[in-house]
């Protein structure tokens, strides 16, 4: 037995039953105190915290019952023991019904009552194996997370490495194809080599200056600034800004907006910042299709809607569309739809902007049918009285 264990508590009013449980409890080796009311024994209880408490059911003032409330109150694990006669079975069963351990009918049986007692430790030592295997598996699952994290970390890192290696190895060929028409030119003393080299040069080293960019500004932590807005001021900026370009690829950009103005709580430079990517990934996927200002046939529409407390962007194109495995590495891997001309971090950029204003981003579409992507962000709480119009 732990010491707790063998630390039992008897309350009765009468003096000789307290003194013939004491001497026979002490004899079975148990530490014991008494107390000759309920109010008498919660103070022993708080002082001494016996793991066994014997109480009459009946005594003056606080009775058995309400002492084996106030002391499951004080601490659940307490295992108490009902003394009753035999016309107060009613209110033993009652106890029981509280999560008294056992009960015990006056005069007292030395083995009905060593066969409380041994239920009562067999609670105890059951109670304190299910609270260490509690907390052993808290202690195990805590340190699975740690390393599962450390693993997804690691694994984040090689495919950041992956990632890094590949478009560096894209831009060197670049240079290294640059380095030989120069080298070509320069021995044949030919113009053309000369001029072709060096532009490829130069596009490479303005590769370089764009990936060392992205990853600066994706490793920046972010400053958000949320203020009253309409959310569709930050997508008739990015349709104006984008328009000329959007016309220049032979692509009709389109946008669809509340004909009321909403009220959010919004950070219009972060969303102007994600809408901009997904529109210029947009028209460059009509390009990649075929579209130009000869052949206008590139469509992107940009499209705002309200679903319930939260908005919803979505830009949508007829682009080259996109297939299974680039749905599941566009926001998690240094990858890129443009192929060598793309630094791969522009979607994964964005979705860490949404995540920082508590948003998700997600895509859609298929091969040769277009992509659609969404941004939903919340509003503030209150902000939604704002709207005008019925929920969609």
């Amino acid at each position: 037995m732990t010491v707790r264990d063998a630390t039992l508590l008897i309350v009765d009013d009468e003096p000789g039953i307290r003194r013939v449980l004491a001497v026979s409890l002490a004899d079975l080796g148990y530490q014991v105190h008494t107390a000759e009311s309920g109010e008498q024994a919660l103070a022993v209880f708080r002082a001494e915290r016996p793991g066994i408490v014997l109480t009459d059911i009946k005594m003056p003032g606080m009775d058995g019952l309400a002492l084996l409330a106030e002391l499951k109150s004080l601490d659940p694990d307490v295992e108490v023991i009902m003394l009753t006669g035999h016309g107060d079975i009613d209110l033993a069963i009652r106890s029981i019904q509280r999560d008294a351990t056992d009960f015990v009918t006056k005069p007292i049986s030395d083995d009905a009552l060593k066969i409380a007692l041994r239920r009562a430790r067999e609670r105890l030592e059951l109670r304190r194996k299910v609270r260490d295997y509690t907390e052993n598996l808290e202690r195990l699952v805590r340190e699975k997370t740690r390393e599962l994290v450390a693993a997804e970390r690691l694994a984040a890192v090689g495919q950041t490495i992956a990632g890094l290696s590949h478009a560096i190895k894209n831009i060197a060929s670049g240079l290294e194809g640059g380095v030989f028409l120069v080298g070509q030119g320069r021995e044949r003393d030919n113009r053309e080599y000369l001029d072709q080299g060096w532009e490829m040069l130069k596009t490479n080293v303005a590769r370089i200056k764009d990936l060392s960019l992205a990853m600066l500004d994706f490793a920046k932590p972010v400053a958000l600034a949320p203020v009253p807005c309409d959310p569709a001021l930050p997508a008739r900026q990015v349709a104006e800004l984008l328009a000329p370009r959007a016309a220049g690829a032979g692509v009709a950009l389109r946008l669809d907006l509340p004909p009321v103005a909403l009220a959010a709580r919004l950070d219009p430079e972060a969303v102007h910042g994600c809408l901009l990517n997904l529109v210029v990934n947009a028209i460059e996927a009509c390009q990649a299709a075929g579209s130009t200002a000869q052949t206008p046939t590139g469509q992107v529409a940009v499209t705002l809607r309200r679903l319930g407390d939260e908005v919803e962007y979505e830009v949508a194109d007829n682009g080259l569309g996109l297939d299974e495995n680039q749905r599941q590495r566009l926001f998690t891997e240094i990858f890129s739809t443009k192929g060598a001309a793309g630094s791969g971090f522009g979607l994964m950029g964005t979705r860490k902007l949404v995540q920082e204003m508590g948003g998700t981003i997600r895509a859609e579409g298929s091969p040769g049918a277009g992509a659609r992507f969404f941004v939903r962000l919340p509003l503030e709480p209150g902000a939604a009285s704002g709207f005008g119009g019925p929920a969609p």
